[in-house]
């Protein structure tokens, strides 16, 4: 595994950007009430803000309005600004790099280095670890860390085991080097791509093009339907990485610093779903107040689920106070950052709508 301890980072800020639009997942078409409490009591999730997918709203929207609030309330010169990160699975366009639009669009400097990378679950501390890495050189000052998805857009509508997980968001951490912080950002990163086929999307890549089979919906257990262009879920294979892993990376971490409930005031966990989430933390033996959830109202978002967290359960103290905070993404790769950062008073803005 991989551990990255990195010096002289601060985060400023964090913002977050959710579809105005909602979709109940009691008024799933097909579904009994009986299997709606079901799924409920397993999965914790009730409803999810879900763009609709027509072009008119994209990832890139979620993040830049989350760009635009962050700025604003940070005050930053955007001529400052000198690198920004894209974190997503559903970029604008097969090309170019969303990065490299949203550096045209927030009117950063042209000097701006700007680049995307199309991971997932883990994909926030992972940018989190990308970002600091290079700002912690003191040659770029202040970075934007832009992370999120509209995965609803894999769902297939007929296919429960997706269909009613999947919520979409979108984020803005602001992220600056400051030679007088005596804080280290600590990260644990781990790869499996021997997992890949647990969370995949199977056609539309250079592997398997788009073909005219891609979208003849074939039939699957439980009576699920679903094209090649839909996201294929193996959640028994997920469930037994994340519970078996993520404490795992967990261990080593703690190698190099100190991960104990006592003295870390959260720990954030990716919104996979309720029972994973409630499995890592008692085997982490962490309390329920020390370990926040959104996944009633949000679902799973992807990358975007721990800013979002932040934001959603954690914003009146980010602002008000310094805090330990303990954050792991896992999932699709198979793959898993986990960090242990401060933050001090950072600017949190209340979740925005589009």
């Amino acid at each position: 595994m991989s551990y990255l301890a990195i010096n002289h980072v601060t985060i400023r800020g964090v913002a977050a950007c959710v579809p105005q639009r909602i979709e109940e997942n009691k008024d799933f078409s097909g579904l009994s009430i009986e299997e709606y409490e079901k799924y409920r009591q397993s999965t914790g999730i009730e409803r999810r803000h879900c763009a609709i997918h027509d072009g008119s709203l994209c990832t890139s929207d979620l993040c830049y309005k989350s760009a635009e609030r962050l700025l604003e309330e940070l005050k930053w010169n955007k001529e400052e600004i000198g690198l920004l990160v894209f974190i997503s699975h559903s970029a604008d366009y097969k090309l170019p790099s969303t990065a490299c639009i949203l550096q045209e669009r927030l009117g950063l400097p042209k000097d701006c280095m700007a680049f995307d990378s199309p991971l997932g679950c883990s994909g926030y501390v992972y940018g989190l670890a990308i970002t600091s890495s290079l700002l912690s050189h003191g040659f770029i000052k202040k970075a934007l860390l832009l992370v999120g998805n509209t995965q609803s857009v894999y769902a297939s509508p007929k296919d429960k085991s997706t269909a009613l997980l999947f919520g979409d968001a979108g984020s803005a951490t602001a992220l600056e080097y400051d030679e007088d912080t005596n804080e280290t950002i600590h990260f644990q990163l781990y790869t499996d791509g021997s997992g890949k086929d647990a969370l995949i999307v199977p056609d539309g890549g250079c592997r398997n093009p788009f073909n005219e089979k891609s979208l003849l919906y074939e039939k699957f257990e439980g009576g699920n339907e679903r094209t090649r262009l839909h996201e294929i879920l193996d959640g028994m294979s997920v469930f037994s990485f994340a519970i078996s892993q993520v404490p795992r990376t967990f261990k080593l971490l703690a190698e190099h610093t100190d991960i104990s409930p006592k003295n870390n005031d959260y720990l954030l966990l990716h919104q996979a779903n309720k029972f994973i989430c409630d499995k890592i933390r008692k085997k982490l033996k962490f309390p329920e107040e020390k370990v926040p959830c959104n996944i009633k109202n949000y679902g799973n978002t992807s990358a975007a689920s721990l800013p979002l967290m932040m934001v959603t359960e954690l914003s009146d103290n980010l602002k008000k106070q310094k805090l330990n905070i303990l954050m792991t993404g896992f999932g699709v790769g198979l793959s898993i950052g986990t960090v242990r950062l401060t933050t001090d008073k950072i600017v949190c803005p209340p979740l925005l709508t589009i």
